[in-house]
């Protein structure tokens, strides 16, 4: 076995020399890149790997005086980017499919994984550590609804925006990196800007470990979620909160359609146990639903939960564990309950 096909095995790439050669320093960083590019944590962890193996069969050649390896690398992460998006469709959240629905049974049908834009968890995508008001910035950055709109930039516009305004590169740079002048830059930059304000992107609150509020309502709310009381998990919504299912389309908006949701559903909740993780810069639970007459918990869902304003504004709850929960490192059972 030689030492790239071993990297291929291993998911990650060998160290050419120490030092400023170490292409694995850059994973995380590009990750968050690829990621905002493309919507979907797996495949930003194919391009990724595949930046990284494409520099290290190519290092010999990389030459300094025309650029910092840095760049380097995303100029190889952006191609890799707009090769993939080139026959892709857009990835979406179910509020960008249609309007709202009504409680009731029929979720319709399941669509297609391709379709979804999909969570990530932050070590994923953020660098440990570093000033807390900067990772904050970041996670805004990386919410659910600010990637599901930059998925309506063309990927072009797509990738100067992130790089302009996420990143903080110069014109100039992104210029080189794209091959273009820095008047194509500009102008693709300010098309970006216009389209993202026409997109309502709702305010929230990153994940605060060290916030005791908002670990107080997320203790209530999964508290209340195991027991399924219904009224309770309701008062701690926002009157607009929405609550979603990928990989089904239909989605609710309203704390009273919501209530009317839950009631009706037969309790299919009760019981439950949540373990909690982050994704996407908020709080994220793993969701294990009682099986047989054993009483074992099996993986159900993944659910991201927004807040904003000491409330809950938003809860994604995506059914497809058997991908999520290895992603997340989640346990195949809840070790105990969340208090």
């Amino acid at each position: 076995m030689t030492a790239l096909s071993a990297a291929d095995d291993a998911g990650s790439v060998p160290r050419r020399d120490s030092g400023d050669m170490d292409l694995e320093r850059f994973r995380v960083e590009l990750g968050g890149y690829c990621y905002r590019m493309l919507g979907s944590a797996f495949e930003m962890e194919d391009a990724v790997q595949e930046t990284l193996v494409r520099a290290w069969r190519s290092l010999d050649r990389f030459d300094e005086a025309r650029g910092p390896l840095r760049s380097w690398l995303y100029t190889i992460a952006t191609n890799i980017c707009l090769d993939m998006l080139r026959s892709a469709q857009r990835r979406a959240r179910a509020m960008d499919l249609g309007p709202s629905a009504q409680a009731g049974p029929d979720l319709g049908v399941p669509l297609p994984q391709s379709m979804w834009l999909e969570p990530i968890p932050d070590g994923r995508i953020l660098p440990a550590g570093g000033d807390p008001a900067e990772l904050t910035a970041r996670r805004e950055t990386i919410r659910l609804a600010f990637v599901a709109a930059l998925q309506h930039l063309p990927p072009r516009q797509r990738a100067v925006l992130i790089l302009r305004d996420v990143l903080s590169w110069k014109a100039d740079e992104v210029a080189r990196l794209l091959g273009c002048t820095v008047a194509s830059v500009t102008s693709a930059l300010q098309r970006a800007r216009a389209t993202l304000k026409t997109i309502e992107i709702a305010p929230a609150e990153p994940v605060q470990p060290v916030d005791q509020a908002q670990r107080r309502l997320l203790a209530r709310y999964c508290e209340a979620f195991e027991r399924y009381d219904v009224e309770t998990l309701v008062s701690l919504l926002h009157e607009d909160a929405t609550m979603s299912m990928p990989p089904f389309s239909w989605w609710l908006r309203g704390r009273a359609e919501i209530r009317r949701a839950l009631l009706a559903a037969g309790r299919p909740c009760e019981g439950a146990r949540l373990v909690p993780t982050v994704a996407n810069g908020s709080p994220a639970f793993g969701q294990y639903r009682p099986s047989g007459p054993d009483g074992h918990f099996q993986p159900f869902a993944l659910m991201v939960v927004e807040l904003s304003g000491g409330l809950i504004t938003e809860t994604t709850t995506y059914l497809d564990a058997e991908r999520m929960f290895p992603l997340f490192d989640l346990p195949a059972t809840p070790v105990a309950a969340v208090p």
